[in-house]
């Protein structure tokens, strides 16, 4: 038998050994971070995060405006600046403030950078303690739509009233690069690989010259691609040219939300004052269908009573790319339709749908109810309602994104 000093020296050694030789057992993996919806609730000035698929059971509250006060002093103190909030309240926010437009989260969902247009800006909140991270005011008056890029390190906003999109480190807030687009830019989307980026032009969305033959006031309006490199432009689509080469000069060529087929060959596409939307081939440069959805009986006739000149406004494509998801805005409802056949399934009411997303497992469509406060999925293989829950008020944008595991909102201050 072993003496009882060099039968410890024999434990220790062996024990060393076995921890040397199993380092998993040493070593706890960091959690991954949770993937969720945000969802903007553009005239409260809050996003909701909800689970990704299921229920969608809401997870969590950030405020988006922890700086409200300071941001109202330093506007009412501009004349300009008050000027352009106030006719943003008047116009685009129907007599509201807009303070949540469109979200993304960074790759390790510790923060949410966010688009506010009143405040003329975008913010990094830390989902821990729900600070801003950074700030970066865009050019002129209005920050709109924005877009993340495929590895997830830069997001590019559009200034609504400067016609130029900012694009950002999403880490640091610092501009990487910026361009030149028509009036009023809108949709931002990079291509699969990240090397392009298209914005779509919306021109003046706000007077009452609603009449086709006052079309032309409405501005320059054109898809602008540029290289995400150099953001030097690559190619401009004036869809005007192509709208009548169609045969369809009576259609807006303001473009809405859109969508791109999965192998970028397609773009699908909504216009102003229009319930349905178009298909135009990249390839060949030229618009090949066009679809037009019911109309709700109850909507009314008159132009300038739809909102932002929108008809229907928000688009969304399940991932295998068969199936069109359309948010009918102005005829309360959505509709899955059958991307080869353009056949829409049963119309799903909803009031005032301002947007169309994809949720977490690529099963359902997730659309914001911007007339009652709520956000609904619908099923991309039945066209049927599955599940809708409450958010703040006015929701926007829907996107996906990605919280810190076990998060349930930001520590109380």
């Amino acid at each position: 038998m072993l003496r009882s000093p060099l039968r410890a020296a024999c434990v220790l050694a062996a024990t060393a050994l076995f921890t040397a030789l199993t380092p998993a057992a040493a070593e706890t993996p960091a959690a991954q971070p949770r993937e969720v919806l945000f969802v903007g609730n553009n005239w409260e000035g809050t996003a909701d995060v909800l689970a990704s698929t299921g229920d969608m059971a809401r997870i969590g509250r950030i405020n988006v405006i922890p700086d409200k006060e300071e941001r109202l002093r330093e506007i009412y103190l501009n004349p300009v600046k008050l000027a352009f909030f106030l006719g943003i309240r008047t116009t685009a926010g129907e007599g509201h403030d807009q303070f949540t437009d469109d979200m993304y989260s960074t790759p390790d969902g510790s923060a949410v950078v966010v688009s506010r247009p009143s405040f003329a800006d975008v913010v990094s909140i830390d989902l821990a303690s729900g600070r801003i991270n950074w700030r970066f005011p865009v050019s002129g008056y209005r920050a709109d739509h924005m877009a993340v890029s495929p590895d997830g390190t830069r997001v590019a906003v559009s200034a609504s009233t400067s016609n130029t999109v900012h694009v950002l480190d999403i880490v640091s807030g610092r501009q990487v690069g910026s361009f030149r687009t028509g009036d009023k830019p809108h949709e931002n989307t990079f291509s699969r690989d990240g090397r392009l980026l298209w914005n779509a032009s919306i021109g003046e969305v706000n007077t009452d010259l609603d009449a086709p033959w006052l079309d032309w006031t409405k501005g320059d309006r054109k898809i602008t691609v540029v290289d995400a490199r150099t953001f030097e432009t690559v190619r401009v689509i004036d869809m005007r040219e192509r709208l009548d080469a169609f045969g369809r000069s009576d259609l807006s060529d303001s473009i809405r939300p859109n969508a791109f087929s999965p192998d970028e060959s397609k773009l699908y596409f909504q216009v102003s004052f229009f319930n349905g939307f178009l298909e135009y081939d990249i390839a060949t440069d030229r618009i090949t269908r066009l679809k037009t959805l019911p109309e709700n009986p109850a909507t009314s006739k008159k132009r300038t009573d739809w909102v932002n000149d929108s008809r229907h406004h928000g688009m969304s494509m399940s991932p295998d790319g068969s199936k069109l998801c359309i948010a009918g805005t102005m005829d309360d409802y959505a509709t899955v339709v059958d991307r080869a056949t353009l056949a829409e399934g049963p119309l799903v009411p909803v009031d005032k749908p301002y947007w169309a997303a994809v949720n977490g497992d690529g099963t359902a469509c997730v659309v914001s109810e911007s007339g009652s406060d709520r956000v609904t999925a619908i099923d991309f293989a039945t066209g049927a309602k599955r599940v809708s829950v409450p958010v703040g008020d006015h929701p926007q944008r829907v996107r996906l994104g990605h919280v810190p595991a076990g998060w349930t909102g930001p520590a109380a201050r």
